[in-house]
């Protein structure tokens, strides 16, 4: 399905915003925290309405998206837990779903949650409008043990049901197609006779043209004094007096609220649902398991087990992946038949040079782009992605977060930073969009700032790592010990220089499991395939830059205008100029473009740690940056890149002088 995206940008404050204009309209539900607006950006693109929903302090926000030539609107909605309303939020979801003409819904439940997420959806089924329901966050519900059995979930409730893990976009492409198909949900629940004749009498006085009029009588019915002003405006008074009566009358045969009895009859059904569909692996411990969860939180013992975490780490992604993997796939797969061949067929074919260059030249889309995607960066990420879903499923994360807090403490920080931080190794645009999490705009800007300056994604990690295992172990140590030094010391100043204060940490604590093979299948493929759609035409472009550079002899310009710094300050090659100034593009470009030189035999091992540790901390990539704007603001994204870039040629040429002033051997 080809989806295309045209929306507008507008921010209205008190005034309602202008919707797009639309056939048919989409509507965002669900509980509160379960991904609904990345959903939203997923479909609707960067930008959206955003207006406060008519009498109300509530924004919402409204987007347009093209499904099959046909533009949707799309809106998303306040999180609510429940359509009877006890909050502005859940009203004026009420509200959207009564009062606009909706075509169909799409759900996000929290696959953690599943009993949460399906009592809202007994209540959508009473709406009669088509529901896609998305079980969001799929992932950490395997990591959590939790199996749920999806093809019988949507056969009980009768619609469709995706696994989505909306942060890697995964599963949204389903969630799109499902929508023109989508119908609405044929579970129902059975009340008693007379709340089911009570609620029959209701929908009778209820406009003919309405859709809702089984969950609107069952609101009435229950009492929901929400609806009083709806039911002034379109019935009037004499017909509420006439569903007052009728609810009076009901209610006089039960000494419980009707509104109790009804939603007690929904969670017995939602229990029975799921009681059906979930299944929970039971925790399998063992001595190591026991030893990792009473030590892991440690302030001292805690130090060893995350040592060696680290090493494991640095044989497994920096040695197996980055050196057998690599050098089968750079050195036999591309170097002996892929590149030779493709050459020999764009020779033969290619009379133009200009062409054949673009193609398997030095900076070739075929030669460099793709050699660098797939045979270096690719497998090294693809090793980093299994380890990482290991440490995620394994419960090991939040204890770290509960050893590190009192460090971060002192970093005007808590534990429950470190979280982003340790995604940030991940994707640190992810990352940056996580720090939500956060209480507080102080500890949100803070962390954002670490984010930027000296956490490395997965991919710009693996190839590091790569890098650092053909040297040695105390090079390694020299990198992580000098980007580390580093972000205590700009943590520590941002405390005191960024007004605000920090939260209190609380933070729930898993148990220690062994990770399920399948969840981290799950995992690993869903960031590899992200990586093979976002990273590699990034790093297509970024040589196509280099290309068109080097053919109009800028290269050689901006390399000689560069030598004061690359060559003189950092005391590297000339030709990793081009490292750098790719690295704003895609920072694990950049270290790519290191490890090439590398391999090549033109840097030592100390100008290999001087320049990984300059990368490590060199300006965001684009997309991070923004994140950036769209998280904190654009004045705030131009004070971070305008520190981090002197900064970090700052540090690599005072670790350059250090290491060459002492003759560190590497």
């Amino acid at each position: 399905m080809l989806i295309s995206f045209d929306v507008v940008h507008e921010h209205c404050g008190h005034k309602k915003a202008r919707e797009p204009a639309a056939a048919r309209k989409i509507v965002l539900v669900g509980n509160p925290n379960v991904g609904k607006s990345v959903v939203f950006g997923a479909l609707t693109g960067r930008y959206a309405t955003v207006s406060n929903y008519p009498g109300t302090t509530v924004e919402v926000s409204r987007g347009i998206t093209t499904i099959k030539g046909e533009k949707v609107s799309v809106v998303d909605s306040p999180g609510t837990n429940t359509l009877i309303p006890t909050s502005e939020d859940e009203k004026v979801t009420r509200d959207i779903l009564i009062n606009e003409e909706v075509d169909c819904i799409v759900q996000l439940i929290d696959a953690k949650n599943l009993r949460r997420g399906l009592l809202i959806t007994m209540q959508l089924a009473e709406m009669g409008i088509p529901v896609v329901v998305a079980l969001n966050m799929y992932d950490e519900a395997g990591e959590r043990g939790i199996e749920i059995d999806v093809e019988r979930l949507k056969k009980v409730i009768g619609t469709e049901v995706v696994p989505t893990i909306a942060t890697q976009r995964w599963g949204l492409d389903k969630v799109k197609s499902r929508i023109s198909s989508a119908a609405p949900p044929q579970v129902a629940v059975k009340y008693p006779d007379t709340i089911e004749e009570g609620a029959r009498r209701i929908e009778e006085l209820l406009p003919k043209e309405l859709r809702s009029k089984k969950a609107l009588s069952l609101m009435l019915l229950a009492g929901d004094r929400t609806l009083d002003e709806w039911v002034d405006r379109v019935l009037g008074k004499e017909e509420k007096a006439r569903i007052e009566e009728i609810r009076a009358g009901v209610q006089y045969r039960y000494s419980e609220p009707v509104g109790f009895i009804i939603n007690r009859l929904r969670l017995r059904k939602v229990d029975e649902i799921v009681g059906r569909v979930v299944r929970t692996v039971p925790h399998k411990g063992g001595p190591l398991a026991d030893f990792i969860g009473r030590y892991s939180m440690h302030p001292f013992w805690g130090l060893f087990i995350l040592m060696g975490v680290l090493f494991v780490m640095y044989e497994f992604v920096g040695v197996f992946g980055a050196g057998i993997s690599v050098d089968f796939l750079e050195s036999h797969i591309f170097g002996e038949y892929l590149n030779p061949w493709v050459t020999r067929i764009s020779d033969r074919l290619l009379p133009v040079e200009f062409l054949r260059d673009l193609l398997v030249g030095d900076y070739g889309l075929i030669t460099m782009a793709l050699t660098y995607a797939i045979a270096i960066v690719l497998p090294i990420v693809s090793y980093f992605f299994i380890f990482f879903s290991f440490l995620e499923d394994s419960g090991y994360l939040p204890r770290l977060a509960v050893m590190v807090d009192r460090i971060f403490k002192m970093m005007g920080l808590n534990g429950k930073a470190v979280l982003p931080m340790v995604l940030g190794l991940g994707c640190d645009t992810m990352a940056t969009m996580t720090t939500r999490i956060l209480e507080t705009r102080k500890e949100r800007i803070i962390v954002t700032l670490l984010l930027a300056l000296g956490v490395p994604c997965s991919a710009q990690l693996g190839v590091i790592l790569g890098m650092l295992g053909a040297v040695s172990l105390k090079a390694t140590l020299w990198w992580a010990g000098t980007v580390t030094i580093v972000l205590f010391f700009v943590a520590f100043l941002a405390s005191r220089v960024v007004p605000g204060e920090t939260s209190d940490f609380i933070l729930e604590i898993p148990p220690v499991r062994m990770p399920q093979f399948r969840n981290i299948a799950l995992k690993t493929l869903v960031r590899v395939q992200w990586y093979l759609k976002e990273a590699v035409p990034l790093f297509m472009l970024g040589t196509f830059i280099l290309f068109i550079l080097d053919k109009f002899k800028l290269l050689d310009t901006i390399e000689r205008a560069a030598a004061l710094v690359i060559v003189s300050l950092l005391d590297l090659p000339s030709k990793a100029t081009g490292a750098f100034i790719i690295g704003f593009l895609r920072r694990d470009y950049g270290a790519a473009g290191l490890f090439a030189l590398q391999k090549e035999g033109l840097m030592d091992p100390v100008q290999v740690v001087v320049s990984l540790v300059t990368i490590t901390l060199f300006v965001p990539c684009i997309a991070n940056f923004f994140m950036i704007i769209k998280e904190r603001g654009l004045r705030t994204a131009l004070w971070m890149a305008a520190f981090i870039f002197p900064f970090a040629l700052f540090v690599g040429g005072v670790l350059n002088f250090i290491l060459r002033s002492l003759n560190v051997s590497l």
